[in-house]
C-alpha cells in the first residue's frame, strides 16, 4: 500500500497577507495539519503555543537563531569566535523545541569564503557534535540543509553528499539532513536517484518543496512534482514534506488559492 503524503505549510512563506500569529488558523482552515516556519522565537511563545494547542496543529520544524539574519548572516555553526552565542542559540532553540513539541530543529551552518572552506567545516564539524549532544538530552533532532549558493552565494553546505557524509561522520539518530528539493534540483539535480539512495538509509529527516526556477507553487516549471510525489510514494515516505515557496498570487487569499496542487497530491 502506497503512503499518505503529509504536507506541513510553512509560515514565513505562506499566508504573508497575515500577521503571522493569523496565519495558523489560516494553514488549519486549507485542512493543513502540520506547519513549520523560520524563527518562531521572534513570537510570544504562549501565543504560538496556545494557536498549535487550539487547532491540533503539529510544528514540525522551526530554525534555531541564525546570527544577525537583517545584517545578512545565515548561521553561526561554522563562524570563527562565534562559539559561545552558537551555544546559546541550541540551548534556547532546544528549550523551544521542548516547549512547542516540536521534534526537528534546523540549524544553519553560515557563509564563508572559499579560502577558509576547511577552516570552517572544521568549526562546523565541531560544533555539530557538541549540539548533538545536547538534542540527544533534550529528545530532539538537528536538521543540516544543503542550501544552493544563487540564493544563498557563500553558503558553506551545498550538496546532498557533504550533508549526508556529515550526519554518518557524526553518528547520532540525533542529527539527520533536511532535503530541500528545489535547492537540490538547483545545485545538482537527479532528484530520483538522490531520493532513491538517501530516503530509505533514515538519514534524511525532512522534505520541503517549491517550483524551480521560480520557487513558486509545485505545480510547473521544470521538475515535475507529479513524478516526485509518486517516487516518494514508492519509497514509503512517512516524513513530512514543508510547503516553502513563494505563492505566485500576491495579496489576500493568494496561498489558498494556489493550493489546487496539494488537492491533487492527496488524491
Amino acid at each position: 500500500m502506497s503512503a499518505s503524503l503529509k504536507f506541513a505549510a510553512n509560515l514565513s512563506w505562506l499566508y504573508t497577507d497575515l500577521p503571522f500569529l493569523d496565519r495558523f488558523a489560516a494553514a488549519a482552515a486549507d485542512g493543513f495539519q502540520g506547519v513549520e516556519c523560520l524563527f518562531p522565537h521572534e513570537h510570544p511563545r504562549a501565543e504560538v503555543a496556545a494557536r498549535l494547542r487550539d487547532l491540533g496543529l503539529q510544528l514540525v520544524l522551526f530554525n534555531a537563531e541564525p546570527g544577525l539574519w537583517a545584517a545578512g548572516e545565515r548561521g553561526l555553526a561554522s563562524l570563527a569566535g562565534r562559539e559561545a552565542e552558537f551555544r546559546d542559540t541550541i540551548t534556547r532553540a532546544l528549550d523551544l523545541a521542548q516547549a512547542l513539541n516540536c521534534p526537528r530543529v534546523h540549524v544553519m551552518a553560515g557563509l564563508c569564503q572559499d579560502s577558509d572552506r576547511t577552516a570552517a567545516w572544521a568549526r562546523y564539524e565541531s560544533n555539530l557534535g557538541w549540539a548533538v549532544d545536547q538534542a540527544r538530552q533534550a529528545d530532539r533532532i538537528l536538521m543540516i540543509e544543503p542550501i544552493n549558493g544563487r540564493d544563498m552565494p557563500g553558503y558553506l553546505l551545498q550538496r546532498q553528499a557533504e550533508a549526508h557524509t556529515l550526519v554518518e561522520r557524526i553518528g547520532s539518530p540525533h542529527l539527520q539532513v533536511q532535503m530541500d528539493l528545489y535547492h537540490c534540483q538547483i545545485v545538482e539535480g537527479d532528484l530520483t536517484t538522490k531520493l532513491r539512495h538517501w530516503l530509505p538509509s533514515g538519514q534524511a529527516g525532512h522534505l520541503q518543496i517549491a517550483a524551480v526556477p521560480d520557487r513558486g507553487e509545485p505545480d510547473q516549471g521544470e521538475l515535475s512534482y507529479s513524478h516526485v510525489f509518486a517516487e516518494l510514494r514508492a519509497l514509503q515516505w512517512a516524513g513530512w514534506i514543508g510547503c516553502e515557496y513563494r505563492p505566485r498570487q500576491a495579496g489576500a487569499g493568494g496561498t489558498s488559492a494556489g493550493l489546487g496542487w496539494l488537492r491533487e497530491a492527496r488524491l
